[in-house]
């Protein structure tokens, strides 16, 4: 990745969701956009040379982000599950959808495209990915070492739980 020369997001403690793989990437999204962001320039030529060179990295690294939440959400059987999977399976095909108006040369800047980014992660971390990681933090058990912890016992007693309610 370049140089930074100015970041359009910073990475911030409220962002996390408090499982190690998934904050770093978090981390790794938000540095994906910043160092899209600093490849705005004047030089269009420069910026569509980038965004090809760089898109299949992004779309490669949000497809595994994805994959390992959905994985998550699914051993531990997260009630929210589909809703969660359709506000990805949504998040891609408009990403495609950018991806094919920029390269066709729709009105759409590097630029438009970053910020679309930025703001579809910071607002898909802080209001769905909040929601499985409150339930994780909802059926976990402490260990003695103080680590949250979640095995079967748990996700069973959370899907009883579930059925009761319901």
């Amino acid at each position: 990745m370049a140089h930074r020369k100015s970041d359009i997001v910073t990475w911030s403690p409220t962002f996390s969701v408090g499982i190690k793989i998934i904050d770093e990437q978090h981390k790794g999204l938000l540095d994906l956009v910043n160092d899209m962001f600093n490849h705005v320039s004047e030089n269009k030529d420069a910026e569509r040379a980038y965004f090809k060179s760089v898109i299949q990295q992004a779309i490669q690294y949000v497809k595994v982000h994805f994959s390992t939440e959905e994985k998550i959400m699914l051993h531990t059987k997260f009630p929210g599950y589909a809703e969660h999977k359709k506000a990805h399976d949504t998040f891609v095909l408009a990403v495609v959808e950018n991806v094919r108006n920029y390269e066709a040369g729709k009105r759409l800047t590097l630029n438009d495209f970053t910020r679309f980014l930025k703001e579809w992660v910071l607002t898909h971390i802080a209001i769905m990915d909040k929601q499985y990681f409150d339930y994780l933090k909802h059926i976990a058990h402490r260990r003695e070492d103080g680590k949250l912890h979640i095995n079967k016992q748990d996700v069973e007693e959370a899907e009883i739980h579930q059925k009761s309610v319901s």
